[in-house]
């Protein structure tokens, strides 16, 4: 359940910058394009803003993709078993399609901190992790001989290639299957006993009316002061306004080609996701320690032609 791609080269310094922050050109390392006729000097742009004219293009596009949604009667095949769309998928990429996740380590320190001789007991859970693209990276450079990484995916297919590879250790981790949605936490974890949960490129797979078990279900998870750290697709993304008619299952929520669901978010409907209050004692579920959005035009040199990116970031910690 992730991106195929986030960048067309390594990462080397930290590409997103907080909702609230204007001042872009403070980042240390950006690149930003500050003359129209350099775009096609390097590869890639950081926070790239759009004008009026491109912003008003891309609502067009949605507008005319609500027009013509997905055929009422086909929708329910795409959310009675969506596990299976993933099974396919994996069962035609198996382990190929999803690169090392190389940014992994400049936008989460905290993840690798874990990893780090003397961090003592540690527990990470990634959870829709795909061909285990987080938990090896992790693993193999690993010094702490107390750290253990949990692995689940709703895709049965995608745990055995978790399982199959040749790095898999079970003295050092577990791959199961297991549904974020799911109306309780997988049996394998213990409820408060996690310190971080990675959460790359998930919630984009669920509906809209799963989103409030899936973060019940990480809050029961994590320890107090345990760390949420996502990424996933922002609102106007290049993979949203690509979409054609029929694909449209509701409002900014659609099925890729292969029967995959994904959703684009906005910064406001995460921080409101992971900042709501529990109902009963009227108090915040987590601290949002990081909310912002990684813009980036993406350039391809040879064919001229230019990728507008929007993914969004945040590390949110449980109270």
């Amino acid at each position: 359940m992730e991106e195929t791609v986030i960048d067309s080269g390594k990462k080397r310094t930290s590409s997103v910058l907080e909702v609230d922050d204007a001042e872009a050109s403070s980042k240390f390392g950006s690149r930003l394009l500050k003359q129209d006729n350099d775009v096609f000097s390097h590869n890639a742009w950081d926070h790239v803003e759009w004008d009026e004219e491109q912003e008003k293009m891309a609502k067009q596009k949605v507008l005319e993709q609500l027009e013509c949604p997905v055929p009422e009667e086909e929708q329910e095949q795409y959310h009675k078993n969506p596990a299976e769309y993933w099974n396919k998928f994996y069962q035609k990429n198996e382990n190929k399609f999803f690169k090392d996740r190389n940014w992994l380590r400049i936008e989460f320190p905290e993840l690798f901190s874990t990893s780090e001789a003397g961090a003592g007991k540690k527990r990470v859970f990634e959870i829709g992790c795909g061909a285990g693209n987080t938990m090896f990276p992790l693993l193999d450079q690993c010094e702490n001989p107390e750290l253990f990484v949990y692995a689940a995916d709703y895709s049965k297919t995608a745990v055995e290639v978790v399982q199959s590879n040749r790095n898999y250790d079970t003295s050092r981790s577990l791959a199961f299957v297991w549904d974020l949605s799911s109306s309780d936490i997988p049996s394998e974890i213990e409820p408060e006993s996690l310190d971080i949960i990675v959460l790359v490129f998930v919630l984009s797979a669920l509906a809209p009316e799963q989103w409030e078990q899936a973060i019940k279900n990480i809050h029961k998870m994590l320890k107090p002061g345990g760390l949420v750290l996502f990424r996933d697709y922002g609102r106007f993304d290049l993979a949203q306004l690509r979409f054609k008619k029929n694909r449209l299952l509701k409002e900014n929520f659609y099925i890729r080609g292969d029967g995959t669901r994904v959703y684009f978010f906005t910064s406001e409907e995460i921080a409101n996701m992971f900042g709501k209050k529990e109902e009963e004692e009227g108090k915040a579920l987590f601290d949002i320690e990081q909310n912002a959005v990684d813009r980036r035009l993406i350039v391809n040199r040879m064919r001229k032609l230019k990728m507008y990116r929007v993914w969004l970031q945040g590390k949110f910690r449980k109270l």
